[in-house]
């Protein structure tokens, strides 16, 4: 027996020119590259410039991930860009990087869920190619958080990076169950009690200004392992399998004491874990295909691994997914 699936066929990533060191921060603001490091895991980020943007990022990423699928933009008929730092209020980001692409069919709209943004996207991509709407869908997560964060808030700046992954998706026929490849499960949730942890305090209807990051980062801590674990596991039930299926777990890249306090509770060996979080900081909605295309591309992730997927961000929310490669 077979099923309509959504199939990965290439990731590709970009990156900011400038790397910035936890040693460069030091002269600018009162902190340390070992209190970054142990607190974090984090040592270089980095960092947009002139003419760098979420939109640059990400149609360049896209350009590497429709190489490595072997197609063109002419095959392409979904856009999805997960992002909270567009280029302009409107349009989406998406439809600026379908125009810079030559995309000239189809549809294209943006995701708005944080660093959970690319786990909603590619969750949205899937059920347009399953419900036939769609039959290639390139999605992204692109950011420039260095933007909106505030300079001179040494618990916050020194988290963030810039950057861009993306995936492309293909509908085909697969066998079914958990051997089948492709989109297996996915499960998402969302809860605005907690919008004053993590948000932005701006916006074009309230302050009419972008804004700053604002985080309360124990609060953050503290949710995070729990709400990841559960719909992981809720993942994992709906699937038929355990942890020790799992060949790869790829986490949002937010902090590494998040990532291992969360590998360790769900039972999945350290050597299973894609971390980036050391080289790129928390790139938000960019974080897990930035990480996905670094192991893609190293030989890690290969055709018929199983790939966990997670992330938690503001808002809050969070999700996780399941890939047979």
């Amino acid at each position: 027996m077979h099923t309509r699936r959504s199939v990965v066929l290439g990731t590709g990533s970009a990156l900011p020119a400038r790397t910035v060191s936890n040693r460069e921060l030091e002269k600018t603001i009162e902190t340390s590259d070992e209190w970054i490091t142990q607190r974090t895991g984090i040592r270089n980020r980095r960092i947009a410039g002139e003419g760098e943007t979420t939109v640059s990022l990400g149609e360049a990423a896209a350009r590497k991930a429709l190489d490595a699928a072997g197609v063109t933009p002419a095959d392409i008929d979904l856009v999805i860009l997960a992002t909270a730092t567009p280029n302009n209020t409107f349009p989406a980001s998406s439809v600026q990087v379908q125009r810079r692409l030559g995309i000239a069919r189809g549809f294209a709209f943006d995701v708005a869920a944080v660093c959970s943004g690319f786990v909603y996207a590619l969750t949205t991509a899937d059920l347009y190619l399953r419900s036939g709407m769609a039959t290639r869908a390139l999605v992204i997560g692109a950011e420039t958080f260095s933007r909106i964060v505030d300079w001179e808030d040494r618990t916050t700046c020194v988290l963030f990076g810039d950057g861009a992954g993306a995936v492309v998706l293909e509908a085909a026929e697969t066998a079914e169950g958990a051997a089948g490849r492709g989109v297996l499960v996915s499960r998402l949730r969302a809860d605005g009690n907690h919008e004053e942890k993590l948000y932005v305090d701006g916006g074009p209807s309230t302050t009419g200004t972008v804004g700053k990051l604002r985080m309360e980062g124990r609060e953050v801590f503290k949710h995070a392992v729990a709400m990841i674990t559960d719909v992981v596991e809720e993942s994992f039930a709906a699937v038929g399998v355990d942890a020790e299926a799992v060949d790869w777990f790829v986490p949002h890249q937010a902090n590494r004491r998040i990532i291992d306090a969360s590998a360790k509770k769900l039972g999945i060996a350290p050597e299973k874990v894609v971390v980036t979080v050391q080289d790129h900081g928390n790139t938000s909605a960019a974080s897990i295909p930035l990480a996905l295309d670094v192991a893609v591309r190293d030989g890690r992730i290969k055709r018929g691994d199983l790939v966990l997927l997670e992330a938690m961000g503001g808002g809050f929310t969070w999700g996780a997914m399941l890939v047979r490669w």
